[in-house]
């Protein structure tokens, strides 16, 4: 099993300054602990759901990666999850090369249906029913798959996007294309589109048996469009109020037994490439024993 990371949080006692130090550190600490992923957000204001509240600092997520680009060299790099209602599609795959690219081929797209209407409403971002958002979501993922395939930039005509070309130039470096992580647990939507279109599900860790339940849904979806189940990496985020990872080792041998081959773990707000050294890498080292 693998270990990512997940940045939450841009709270910096220095203030904003301090920000780009620490993001680099976090790289540095993050490789130097053998973590396999590294995510931030794709939000604008932080989260109030979480009981957070909307004026406390937060980075746009791309400007984000592309500087933890510069400042690491193995760990795959991408959003938890990208919102789709923020980036038209094309604009989108061309984003996520441009950081694949320029990763070396690192990149990930994390991608959802996006929820937070209030940052929506804020910045002027149309916000739809959810339902069109799934449309929407479906559509991108369409896209982005044709965008990443060289033998086709032709048009695409859908319900709610319609480009006249899919042109690409550079194509990613990742082959056959960066990974496609699609984020959440949605039985009738989000798990079927996992089972069409992604290499890899992001599910919340809540216990082993949701997450086996969860996994058994998905099956069943790839058996109806013909998919190999297998061939679908399977990861949980795991979050740990004590920020600790007291037990952590332990309780991911029962999501490896599941098939879940990385657990994604958040520092608390405060110095996470401190965090790293202390607490992720002897959870990272203690997780591969698990296979």
């Amino acid at each position: 099993m693998r270990l990512g990371v997940h940045i939450t949080r841009f709270n910096h006692p220095d203030g904003p300054a301090a920000l780009g130090p620490e993001l680099a550190a976090v790289g540095a600490a993050a490789e130097a602990a053998g973590v396999s992923r590294l995510s931030v957000m794709d939000h604008y204001f932080q989260m109030e759901a979480y009981g957070l509240t909307a004026t406390e600092p937060m980075l746009e997520g791309y400007t984000t990666l592309g500087y933890l680009a510069a400042h690491t060299s193995t760990t795959q790099l991408g959003l938890l999850v990208t919102g789709v209602t923020y980036r038209h599609p094309g604009l989108l795959a061309k984003i996520v090369t441009s950081l694949d690219v320029l990763s070396g081929g690192r990149a990930f797209l994390g991608a959802g249906a996006a929820w937070y209407e209030r940052e929506h409403t804020a910045l002027g971002v149309p916000f739809p029913p959810v339902a069109e958002r799934f449309e929407r979501l479906e559509e991108t993922l369409r896209i982005c798959r044709q965008m990443w395939d060289p033998q086709n930039n032709g048009p695409f005509g859908g319900k709610h996007y319609q480009l006249a070309e899919t042109l690409n130039v550079p194509a990613p470096v990742s082959t056959p294309h960066p990974e496609i992580m699609i984020g959440g647990g949605g039985e009738k939507k989000t798990l079927r589109l996992v089972a069409q279109y992604a290499d890899a599900c992001n599910l919340f860790g809540s216990s082993p048996a949701e997450v086996g339940h969860k996994l058994n849904v998905l099956r069943d979806h790839c058996e109806d469009v013909g998919r190999d189940y297998a061939a679908i990496r399977k990861t949980v985020l795991y979050i740990d109020p004590s920020g600790m990872l007291d037990g952590f080792p332990e309780a991911m041998a029962d999501y490896a037994a599941l098939g879940v081959d990385e657990a994604i773990v958040a520092p608390p707000e405060d110095a996470p490439a401190q965090w790293i050294e202390r607490h992720a890498a002897p959870a990272a080292r203690a997780v591969a024993e698990l296979g």
